[in-house]
């Protein structure tokens, strides 16, 4: 019974830092076992595409699930610091370091046993609220009933009794590698003057400028996607190296600057700064990182989320499309056009708008001459100059535009939509084309977002000539080449249920179509790829959102130990500042001057890690079909406004209690 008295006395006369800590368990706790929750609910896999949710979802268990090892032993970390005296002392008074081992085992169990009680309350409790909001953001119905997950509640015990039983084991180890005088020192180290680590310092500057080269140099989505994983791995290294040295060399070089650095402004900040960089440069490093992370994942999914109206009607201008790879076949298209025709007849149905031809498109190699080559090599230096070439007939040209194009053999009309074409002709599969006209307009379905993949759209005389050239593209690609395709493009006078009616009608009559002439087909609706869109992005939002508070919780927490450990740090400076002449009113201007700058750094710097991450993530939005710049732009500065708002109410309400440290 004494260790558990002792246990339960230390944690309520240490409340100022245990009381956070538990906060943050729990709330750790329940974050993992809703998202765990929800990963394995039965009513989402039961809607249509929600498996594709589950999925997200099960990758955020992972990411949450390591984060919570790596959080809650970093901020153990900070308890164990603080208490590195305490454990001493205990030492020096007879108690073995078997028995502090004991007391340690007997506090940490209580934290767990309080910490997985309150956690998978909470997340039980909260459970179903959660469901509900997801299921709002993917458009589903949510069903009736309460329901405990049994299976997320064993994963969630299983894996902090793990974490938990690992901190103890370090706690453990910092206990008897140290002996009892390292231990009373403890909340003393660090006190000497640190040194510049010019090569450290510089090699930081590198990784970061190296990040920052890739974001803002690449222009290929599929670069992108490549190199993000390693821009993103430059950046944190390139930031922990500059907190933990370049902000040292900085305020070294600003000590040096005499006329700056001796006056009483500057003199005690400086100076406090450098001490404080040494100590915090980690910390600082992490909430630097955590703030990036939060700032892009709540843009960019808030983006893809508040876009995806747009989205779906860049990438779906007709309601319904019919495709069939009929080889460019004019009775084969005439027949599924009647076959719409007929239908809506049927049905009573009125088509306002509908477009019918044919298209061929792969892709070629254009680096600025006037031939289009190819390569059989994985070389991705080319993939900047990857373009797709999409060919329809002058027929089908003229009576979509209602004009008349006459085209010989070797004549074709040319549309550039980013920049004009520089040459009167072009040379491909080694034939000749020459440019009759440079036209301004094209078949927009043809086109996927220039942001993905670069774009021709070009007229040839008729399906002969896009026979050759189907024969050319054959050739290079084998049996990954395409095919041409046949396109009945509609749009109808009915609500989102009677497209779907339709679409399912036309879908019907197609399928046996196209089985008893031996052909292949594609078919769309916008209104159905529209809940396919809402269970994608709602669940990349639902996620971003989740992983956004989780980490800005650890934010908060970081902020608030740093508070109170430099708070009784800084008490003794406050008090030998008085002793030699500085006001009260300059002592505290010049601590809070100290804290500011400190606090504010990682908001400032991942707002620039923000800023040069904007390109990258542009073009990686792009190939989920946000093309809309302007829109992340303004989801991108929003999100840091609030946060900055949040992190300045987070940093004035920790202050007080560094205040009240200071001022005892």
């Amino acid at each position: 019974m004494m260790y558990s008295k002792l246990a339960f006395d230390n944690i309520r006369k240490n409340s100022k830092t245990y009381f956070p800590y538990i906060l943050t368990c729990i709330f750790t706790i329940s974050m993992f076992y809703i998202i765990k929750s929800l990963s394995v609910n039965e009513g989402l896999k039961s809607t249509f595409g929600g498996d594709t949710t589950k999925e997200i979802l099960r990758l955020g268990c992972y990411v949450i699930g390591i984060f919570s090892l790596i959080f809650l032993f970093y901020t153990n970390s900070f308890l164990t610091k603080k208490r590195r005296k305490e454990f001493g002392l205990l030492n020096i008074l007879g108690m073995e370091k078997k028995h502090i081992s004991r007391l340690i085992g007997t506090e940490t169990a209580y934290v767990m046993i309080i910490s997985l009680c309150g956690g998978i309350g909470v997340g039980i409790l909260f459970d179903k609220l959660m469901f509900g909001f997801i299921a709002r953001l993917i458009k589903i119905d949510i069903p009736f009933g309460f329901n405990v997950s049994y299976e997320a509640l064993a994963y969630t015990l299983v894996l902090f009794a793990i974490i938990f039983f690992l901190i103890f084991l370090n706690s453990l180890r910092m206990i008897h590698l140290s002996n009892p005088i390292e231990l009373l020192k403890g909340g003393n180290i660090g006190e000497k003057e640190p040194k510049a680590k010019w090569i450290i310092a510089l090699l930081g500057a590198v990784c970061l400028g190296s990040g920052y080269y890739i974001s803002i140099s690449i222009k290929n989505p599929m670069m992108a996607l490549t190199l993000f994983l390693v821009a993103v791995i430059l950046v944190i290294i390139g930031t922990y190296f500059l907190f933990t040295a370049g902000s040292i060399a900085l305020l070294k070089i600003l000590k040096k600057n005499k006329k700056y650095y001796y006056s009483i402004k500057h003199f005690t900040s400086v100076s406090g700064m450098m001490y404080r960089m040494k100590q915090n440069a980690v910390g600082l490093a992490n909430i630097c990182i955590l703030s990036t992370m939060v700032l892009v994942m709540v843009s960019s999914t808030a983006s893809l989320m508040i876009g995806i109206e747009g989205i779906i009607k860049d990438r779906y201008p007709y309601q319904l499309e019919f495709n069939a790879y009929t080889g460019g076949d004019k009775e084969k298209l005439s027949d599924i056009e009647n076959m719409v025709d007929l239908t809506a007849e049927e049905e009573n149905i009125e088509i306002t708008r509908k477009s019918v031809y044919s298209s061929l498109q792969f892709s070629a190699i254009y680096q600025g001459e006037n031939e289009f080559t190819f390569s059989d090599t994985n070389d991705f230096r080319l993939l900047d100059y990857v373009y797709n070439l999409n060919f329809i007939t002058a027929e089908d040209y003229s009576r979509y535009f209602n004009t008349n194009i006459v085209l010989d053999d070797n004549e074709v009309l040319f549309y550039s939509p980013d920049e004009k074409f520089p040459h009167d002709s072009f040379r491909i599969f080694g034939e000749e084309y020459k440019i009759a006209e440079h036209t301004n307009k094209y078949i927009k379905a043809q086109f996927m977002p220039a942001d993905v993949v670069k774009t021709f759209g070009i007229v040839v005389k008729d399906v002969s000539v896009m026979n050759k050239l189907s024969e050319g593209q054959k050739e290079v690609y084998g049996g990954s080449s395409s095919l041409i395709v046949s396109h009945c493009c509609v749009d109808i006078d009915g609500n989102a249920d009677k497209q779907v009616e339709f679409y399912d009608k036309v879908w019907t009559k197609l399928e046996h179509y196209v089985k008893d002439n031996d052909i292949s087909y594609s078919t769309s609706c916008r209104e159905t790829q529209k809940s396919n869109a809402y269970e994608l992005y709602g669940g990349l939002f639902f996620l971003g959102i989740f992983l956004g508070t989780l980490f800005t919780m650890a934010t908060v927490l970081i902020i608030y130990y740093k508070q109170v450990s430099e708070g009784f740090d800084d008490k003794k400076r406050f008090e030998i500042m008085q002793k030699v002449g500085m006001s009260e009113q300059e002592v505290k201007g010049s601590i809070h001057s100290q804290v500011l700058t400190v606090f504010f750094m990682p908001l400032i710097l991942a707002g620039i890690h923000t800023a040069f991450a904007f390109p990258i993530m542009k073009r990686l939005l792009a190939m989920l079909q946000l093309t809309n710049v302007k829109l992340f732009a303004i989801c991108t500065l929003c999100v840091f406004l609030a946060f900055s708002l949040i992190y300045g109410i987070i940093y004035l309400a920790t202050a007080k209690t560094y205040y009240k440290i200071v001022k005892k």
